[in-house]
């Protein structure tokens, strides 16, 4: 496919003559877009639940594995069918049922691609600050915030050829950058840090790493792996996924909770501004690349979230093409990325509690996907292409109440930093063990993950 060329498919069977590539190509997209130095944030954030230096990296490293597991084997469905992940929910929800999952998909990706523009422009403005102290601040995030808006839309206008190159030479960047960012960085490492959390910490820990990395991608496995050709081995498809997505990452997890152990006041100020607090210690020499990689990393999620929230609102239904979806999820990242940098006062709060809400849904939705596709579509049997269009069974009600019932479960047994989510999460808990070490493992997204599984899998034994 010619990268210079608007793609376009849509939610359509990719077309078998543009199949091509290898399972190995899936390390690029979801390495470049998990390579950003927010992956620094995230182990100060880990750190930040009350666990020391080994237990946080040991939580954290299993929370990304098990998570991006999860999105290997969700790809393994785009490389069988061609067809992007939210239209292949068609086949456990229904043609009108999937509906449900659909917008809540596309309420994740849409999210992160605010979360992910609004920390390009604050880290742009914090380093443009230390260039040019004459700019105002307000000026400065403005501009870094719609120049990351328009990189981010174009991109994912052009589609999945464009974004594949792309992602493959920004990560070749990210690791040259990020190398030389980490040996500046190294005389700040320490392991000054106890554990005071209990085992319900380290039970939060991995649920937290979960929620961090892999549940954000589980509803786009299968948009980057639709082109690969049909014999594309299932065990390749998802291990190249998982080890793209979750193996960089980590490597700056360890690092993020080893300098939150050398500078325990960087973890306050990360949470206000991830990318200008772990900019404080850099040489001015080393600003621009800093710039260059910190939002280049951002840029590379949010071209991936546009492009597959763009996938979402057709699976929804909506009589639009791809690239144009593409510029209603711009207009939205637009507005979002205005409420997080110049109305709301706390980007952590608001940014923990979308995690854990989406985090139990997107649980409880691969659950009910995989359990699908590997007990009533393996064997031969695959995704009928009957169930995918109009005129397919409007509702499956098994896959429907199934993904309900575990959903308010799950956000019954979450605790959330917010006063305002706080209000409406946590309903199934006592105040005392919101308050205790439970509370604290959110463990509302596993119980979530497993009823949903469950559940759809008793409803649906004497289909096979």
């Amino acid at each position: 496919m010619d990268t210079v060329t608007v793609e376009q498919n849509g939610i359509n069977a990719v077309p078998l003559a543009e199949r091509r590539g290898r399972p190995a190509d899936l390390f690029w997209p979801w390495a470049g877009s998990n390579l950003s130095l927010f992956g620094v944030a995230f182990g100060i954030y880990v750190v930040g639940l009350g666990l020391g230096v080994v237990p946080a990296i040991l939580t954290g490293a299993i929370g990304y594995l098990l998570s991006f597991g999860l999105v290997g084997l969700v790809a393994v469905a785009g490389a069988r069918s061609g067809v992007p992940t939210m239209t292949l929910g068609r086949a456990p929800f229904g043609y009108q049922g999937n509906k449900l999952p659909a917008v809540l998909s596309y309420v994740s990706n849409v999210g992160w691609e605010i979360v992910l523009v609004t920390l390009s422009a604050q880290g742009g403005a914090a380093i443009l600050g230390r260039f040019a102290p004459g700019i105002p601040h307000t000026t400065a995030t403005a501009v870094c915030f719609a120049l990351a808006t328009l990189v981010t839309i174009a991109i994912g206008v052009y589609g999945h050829a464009l974004i594949m190159v792309v992602q493959r030479y920004l990560t070749y960047a990210f690791v040259v950058l990020t190398v030389v960012y980490l040996v500046l960085m190294a005389p700040k490492l320490g392991t000054a840090l106890k554990t005071t959390a209990g085992p319900g910490g380290w039970v939060g820990g991995i649920i937290f790493a979960m929620t961090l990395l892999g549940l954000g991608w589980v509803n786009c496995g299968a948009d980057y792996s639709r082109y690969l050709p049909v014999e594309a081995r299932p065990s390749r498809v998802a291990l190249w996924t998982t080890l793209g997505g979750a193996v960089p990452p980590m490597v700056l997890l360890v690092f993020g909770v080893l300098l939150a152990g050398g500078d325990p006041g960087l973890a306050d100020a990360a949470g206000a501004d991830p990318v200008g607090a772990l900019a404080g210690a850099l040489p001015t020499w080393f600003l621009l690349p800093y710039l260059l990689t910190a939002i280049g990393g951002f840029l590379a999620g949010a071209i991936m979230d546009i492009y597959s929230s763009g996938l979402s609102m057709l699976a929804l239904g909506v009589p639009i093409k791809r690239h144009y979806a593409v510029l209603v999820d711009g207009a939205l990242m637009l507005l979002g990325g205005y409420y997080l940098l110049f109305v709301s006062s706390s980007f952590l709060g608001t940014f923990q509690a979308f995690l854990a809400i989406i985090g139990v849904v997107m649980a409880a939705w691969v659950a009910i996907f995989l359990v699908d596709m590997w007990r009533l579509r393996a064997g031969g049997h695959g995704y009928d292409e009957r169930l995918l269009r109009p005129g397919a069974p409007a509702v499956n009600w098994a896959g429907l109440v199934s993904l309900v019932a575990a959903s308010i479960v799950g956000i019954g047994l979450i605790t959330s930093t917010d006063q305002n989510i706080a209000k409406v999460v946590g309903f199934l808990m006592s105040d005392e063990l919101k308050a205790g070490t439970f509370g604290a493992a959110n463990i509302g997204v596993v119980v979530a993950m497993l009823l949903a599984g469950l559940l759809y899998e008793a409803f649906t034994m004497r289909r096979r």
